[in-house]
C-alpha cells in the first residue's frame, strides 16, 4: 500500500488553501493538511467557512490535482463551549479524514467530555477528531492524550515528532500504544536540546526532516506500519518561495522514508525519543500554534 504523504498548512501558513494544494501537488505530495479556522486568538482566518468561494475552489483544485485532504484544523476546546458545526461542515466538503482539536481547557475532565461531544458530532460528517499532546497545552503527556482519546468513543491521537521529543515520550511508550488510537504522524526535525522558547520553536522554528538530531526513522518504526505522514516544519524564509520550499520538504521526507537512504545516526547523548536500554494567512495574523 502506498503511504499517504502530506504537507501541513503550518509549514506554509501564509499560502492560501487553494494555492497550498497546487504547491503540494507540484512538490509530489499526495495530501495536504489545511487550516480552516483559527488556532489562536490572534490569528486571522482564511475565508473557508461553509459555502465560501475559497472552500469551493480548494475542493475543486484538490479533485483536479488528485490531492486528498488528510486533516483540517482547528477546533478549539477551551473552558467555554464552542461551535463544532462550521469546521465539521468544511472538513466534510473537503473530504478530510481528520480534524485536529486544540486542547486549551486546563480541566482535563471537562476537556475529555468536550472531546467526546466533538467525536459524536463529527460522526455524521465522516471525520475523525484527533487530540495532540504538547508541552505547552493542557494535554501534555501521551498518557493524557490516550485517556482523552480512549474515553471519547472514537477519537484518535496525532503524533508530532517535535512534541514527542519535547514532552519526553519514549519510543517504548509509542510502541505500547494501541494501534487503533494512532491516526497519522507529523514530521519535522530539531536539536535534541530544547530552546528557551519552545512555543516559538513549534510555531515557526522547526527544521526539515533529516536536518536535525531527532531519530525519525526509529520514531516511524515505533508506529503502525504505513500510517499517513505529513511534514509540519515552519521556519523563517519558507514563504519567500513556497514552491521551492515544498520541493525541499518533499525531498527531506523521502530521505527519511526511503529504505535506500542511510538511516539517521542518533546523537551520542541520550534523549527521551530514544528507547531506553533493554524504553499570508492574512498579514495581520499574530500567532501560530
Amino acid at each position: 500500500m502506498t503511504r499517504v504523504t502530506g504537507l501541513e498548512h503550518l509549514t506554509l501558513l501564509g499560502v492560501p488553501p487553494p494555492e497550498l494544494v497546487t504547491v503540494a501537488a507540484g512538490a509530489g505530495f499526495s495530501a495536504v493538511g489545511l487550516r480552516v479556522s483559527p488556532a489562536t486568538d490572534g490569528e486571522a482566518p482564511w475565508p473557508m467557512e461553509p459555502g465560501s468561494p475559497m472552500l469551493a475552489e480548494t475542493a475543486l483544485r484538490s479533485a483536479d490535482l488528485g490531492i486528498t485532504v488528510l486533516d483540517v484544523e482547528a477546533i478549539r476546546l477551551g473552558p467555554r463551549p464552542s461551535p463544532f458545526t462550521p469546521a465539521l461542515e468544511t472538513a466534510a466538503a473537503l473530504g478530510a479524514g481528520f480534524v485536529n482539536a486544540i486542547c486549551e481547557d486546563p480541566d482535563l475532565g471537562r476537556l475529555a467530555s468536550s472531546f467526546a461531544r466533538l467525536v459524536e458530532a463529527a460522526r455524521p460528517y465522516g471525520v475523525r477528531p484527533v487530540v495532540e499532546f504538547m508541552a505547552y497545552r493542557s494535554v501534555r503527556t501521551l498518557d493524557d492524550a490516550a485517556a482523552v482519546a480512549t474515553g471519547s468513543g472514537g477519537g484518535g491521537i496525532l503524533i508530532d515528532a517535535l512534541h514527542v521529543q519535547r514532552c519526553g515520550v519514549s519510543l517504548a511508550a509509542l510502541r505500547a500504544l494501541s494501534p487503533a488510537l494512532v491516526t497519522y504522524v507529523q514530521l519535522c526535525d530539531a536539536p535534541v536540546a530544547a530552546p528557551p522558547d519552545e512555543v516559538a520553536e513549534a510555531r515557526a522554528g522547526r527544521l526539515l526532516p533529516g536536518d536535525g538530531e531527532l531519530p525519525l526513522r526509529a520514531l516511524l518504526a515505533a508506529l503502525p506500519d504505513g500510517i499517513p505522514v505529513a511534514v509540519e516544519a515552519p521556519q523563517p524564509g519558507a514563504a519567500g518561495d513556497p514552491a521551492a520550499f515544498a520541493r525541499r520538504a518533499r525531498r527531506a521526507l523521502e530521505s527519511v522514508l526511503s529504505p535506500s537512504r542511510p538511516a539517521q545516526s542518533p546523537p551520542a547523548q541520550s534523549h527521551p525519543a530514544q528507547s531506553p536500554p533493554a524504553q499570508s494567512p492574512p498579514a495581520q495574523a499574530k500567532e501560530r500554534p
